[in-house]
């Protein structure tokens, strides 16, 4: 596991030159959340995520688990508040697997796909500001190696030994044998393939650890070429849930924190099959269920979905409805509430687009190593906020508002600072509503701002 240099360490004014450049790329070109950084332009959610900060990271998710409904319309920062927790949960060590569900690509009904889309996106913090994190159940192992390996090294080398690469591939194999391999794991097969293709990467077993690595990650794999690893089992829709959960056990094993499992709802149309709803309900009832067991030891999972989901999915399953449905919100006063809604943040709409807009203009001026007439701007980001707020289209104006006032902001820093007229903020919003329709009419599920 590489060591970590947290954003707010980053003290190349070069590097924070060109983490302010990406963020502010990212806003322009498409109003989505940037990779990196999200931090620095998260304005509304804070009380959300203060609330999964001191109840959940640093006292619940140490020794249980938790499920929360993430509520917000499409455009409402579903997908920006997922980026947020992610960011919290690399802080706390934890790995995280953001993943988006559709009916195509990953339809939450179907288990398999599930897991396979989670093996893929687990990771853990980047090593760096601008490295990009290192997706895959695979290489998360290799990591773990990696540094248990140079850990045992440097403490040999303090020690009367005569090769210290030597001796610390013998205490790494000894803790995978005596203690990994005996954690506990629903489902012996799994936990053979992870400690097995750990120690295939310590001893440079590469055939073996090919074989077990395609097999964890769900693909088609001769039994043959595992079984002489202790794997007997095949991944499929049947066992999906259960390998999923046995993820989640192992992290643990191999010494880990905890992990973090945030799954999106991108799809718009929630007009699914009866019996594809009821799957649905049956498989997020039976995730509620096992976050009060220890069987997703150290978890937290969000769902991320749009309002119709509790209003016209939720209602038909009973047990599932008797488990989501809180009468309150997440809050300091109730923090252990299911639900967290994004249509209820800490600011007014132009209160926390006229905050967003002063902090787009501090990366704005570090990425463009420029400076401007604060007050200026201030009034102008409220004419855009107000603007923004009272024009009322399907794509929430959240993501008109980051678009139009970074166009704003760059013909300010070329044509000169100059005071906003209202009617030229609401043409400007009006235009890039009229872009966004024709995106949405194209099929492209933008990211929720």
């Amino acid at each position: 596991m590489n060591e970590t240099v947290p954003e707010e360490g980053v003290e190349s004014p070069e590097l924070k030159r060109q983490l302010a450049s990406h963020i502010l790329q990212r806003l322009g070109e498409g109003g989505q959340p940037p990779e990196y950084g999200v931090k620095r332009i998260n304005v509304g959610n804070e009380s959300y995520l203060r609330v999964l900060e001191h109840e959940y990271f640093r006292n619940q998710l140490r020794i249980g688990a938790s499920f929360k409904l993430v509520q917000g319309y499409f455009g409402g920062g579903k997908t920006h508040f997922l980026f947020c927790v992610r960011e919290m949960a690399w802080e706390h060590g934890f790995v995280t697997a953001v993943v988006e569900l559709s009916p195509s690509e990953c339809p939450y009904d179907d288990a398999f796909k599930v897991y396979r889309a989670v093996a893929r996106r687990v990771a853990i913090r980047p090593s760096g500001a601008f490295s990009a994190p290192s997706y895959g159940i695979a290489d998360l192992i290799r990591n773990i190696v990696d540094d248990r390996l140079a850990h045992a090294e440097e403490a040999f080398r303090g020690k009367d030994v005569t090769d210290a690469t030597t001796e610390a591939i013998k205490a790494v194999s000894s803790w995978l044998t005596k203690t990994v391999s005996r954690a506990p794991c629903e489902s012996h097969s799994f936990r053979q393939g992870m400690t097995g293709l750990a120690m295939a990467y310590l001893h440079a077993d590469r055939q073996t650890e090919v074989a077990l690595e395609a097999w964890l990650l769900g693909e088609p794999v001769p039994q043959a070429e595992v079984r002489a690893s202790g794997v007997f089992e095949q991944l499929g829709k049947a066992n999906g849930f259960t390998m999923l959960r046995c993820l989640t056990q192992m992290v643990i094993a191999f010494g880990l924190p905890g992990t973090a499992l945030l799954f999106d709802e991108v799809d718009r149309n929630l007009s699914v099959s009866t019996k594809r709803s009821h799957i649905i309900g049956d498989n997020l009832r039976q995730v509620i269920d096992l976050c009060g067991r220890h069987q997703l030891p150290n978890t937290l999972f969000l769902y991320a979905v749009p309002p119709e989901f509790m209003r016209n999915v939720v209602p038909d399953y009973p047990a599932l409805y008797q488990r989501l449905k809180s009468p309150v919100p997440l809050s300091v006063r109730s923090p252990q509430s299911v639900l967290i809604d994004l249509e209820h943040l800490d600011l007014g709409p132009e209160a926390m687009l006229e905050q967003l807009g002063m902090k787009i203009l501090e990366v704005f001026e570090e990425a463009r190593a420029c400076t401007f007439d604060r007050a200026l701007q201030a009034s102008n980001a409220k004419v855009f906020a107000i603007a923004s707020a009272q024009t009322y289209f399907e794509v929430n104006h959240r993501r008109l508002f980051v678009k139009a006032w970074v166009d704003a902001l760059f013909a300010q820093l070329v044509d000169g600072e100059r005071p906003i007229d209202p009617k030229e903020a609401t043409a400007l919003i009006t235009t890039g509503h009229g872009a966004l329709t024709r995106e949405k009419e194209a099929g492209d599920d933008f990211e929720d701002f």
